[in-house]
C-alpha cells in the first residue's frame, strides 16, 4: 500500500505531467457524465458508448467513470497511479479500436483521412507513463498519505 502512494513530494516535473493530464481528459469526462462543453450527459454518452460505439454496458460505464472521477484523482495528486493505469487501459482500448487505422495525424480537414490519427495519444500515454512512474509528486494529496503511513 505504501509503495501505491509513494512519490516524491518536491517532484515538480510529476505534478505538471499529472495537472496536464488530469486538465486534459477532464472536460471529456464532464461532456459524458455532466453534459459540460457540448457533451450529452450520461444518457447520451451511454446511448452512443454502448449503440454506435458498440461497447457493452460496464465497459461504457468504466469510460465515463475513468474520464470524469479518474481525471479530478489526478488533477488532486490522490491515488494517482491508479488513475494513470486506467486512464492507460482505457486509451489504448479507444487508440486500438478507433484511431490506429486513421494514421498519424489528428486531421480533420484532410480529403484522404476519414476520421481522427492518433499523435494526441501519443503525448497522452506519455505523460500518463509519467504519472504511473512518478506518483503525484508536489501538491499531491498521495505524498501528505505516505508521508503519514512512514
Amino acid at each position: 500500500m505504501k509503495k501505491l502512494f509513494s512519490t516524491n513530494p518536491q517532484n515538480v516535473s510529476a505534478l505538471v505531467a499529472r495537472l496536464a493530464l488530469g486538465i486534459v481528459i477532464f472536460p471529456h469526462g464532464a461532456q459524458k457524465l455532466l453534459g459540460w462543453f457540448g457533451g450529452y450527459g450520461f444518457n447520451g454518452s451511454m446511448g452512443f458508448l454502448t449503440g454506435p460505439a458498440g461497447l457493452p454496458w460496464l465497459v461504457a460505464l468504466l469510460v465515463v467513470i475513468i474520464e470524469f472521477f479518474g481525471s479530478l484523482l489526478l488533477i488532486f495528486g490522490f491515488a494517482t497511479r491508479i488513475a494513470a493505469f486506467c486512464i492507460i487501459c482505457e486509451f489504448i482500448g479507444v487508440v486500438l479500436s478507433t484511431h490506429i487505422h486513421n494514421g498519424f495525424f489528428m486531421n480533420w480537414y484532410a480529403v484522404s483521412q476519414k476520421g481522427e490519427g492518433f499523435e494526441y495519444f501519443i503525448l497522452l500515454f506519455g505523460l500518463a507513463i509519467i504519472t504511473f512512474i512518478n506518483g503525484g509528486g508536489k501538491a499531491s494529496v498521495d505524498s501528505v498519505i505516505a508521508k503519514n503511513i512512514s
